[in-house]
Formats: C-alpha cells, structure tokens, sequence
C-alpha cells in the first residue's frame, strides 16, 4: 500500500473588533480545496497562519459559528500575527 499521505486543511476567520462579538469561521476545507484557499490567501497577500491543531479544531466547529471562549488564546495569537503582519510587513 502507498503511503498515506497527509490531509490539508484551512479555514478563513472574520474579526470586526466594533462590530463581531467574537471572532467568526467564515469557511472550513480539507484537501484540494484547503489547498486552493491557502493559495488563493497567497496571490492575494492575506495572511497565512500555520497552526494544524487549530486548523483540526475548527474545522470540528464548522463554518458560520463564533469562535468558543475556550479558544480566544489561541486565534489571538493568530490576529496579533495579523496585526504584526499589517504594521510590518
């Protein structure tokens, strides 16, 4: 049997400080079309933040759903990475 071989996944989140009460999964993927989100975010400069475990994890929660309070620490650490990408970079 080949080797089996690893599953992309990425998901694209929204966070308006003055208008979401949190941040917001606007889509999930897997594969192909993980792929194609990562590299659609490269051509047109979003950033691009590689984290699998979160990536696993909200893609459980699924798309259109707020992020729960017990992951605030870690997508904070995605949107300081963001912020430090906008002023920087």
């Amino acid at each position: 049997m080949g080797k089996k071989e690893d599953v992309k996944k990425a998901a694209a989140l929204k966070y308006d400080i003055l208008e979401d009460e949190a941040p917001y999964i606007l889509y999930v993927a897997q594969g192909l079309l993980a792929e194609k989100m990562v590299e659609l975010a490269e051509k047109y400069e979003i950033p691009v933040y590689k984290d699998e475990a979160l990536a696993d994890v909200l893609l459980k929660i699924g798309e259109g759903k707020y992020i729960p309070p017990e992951l605030y620490q870690a997508v904070a650490q995605v949107l300081a990475f963001v912020y430090w990408l906008d002023k920087n970079g």
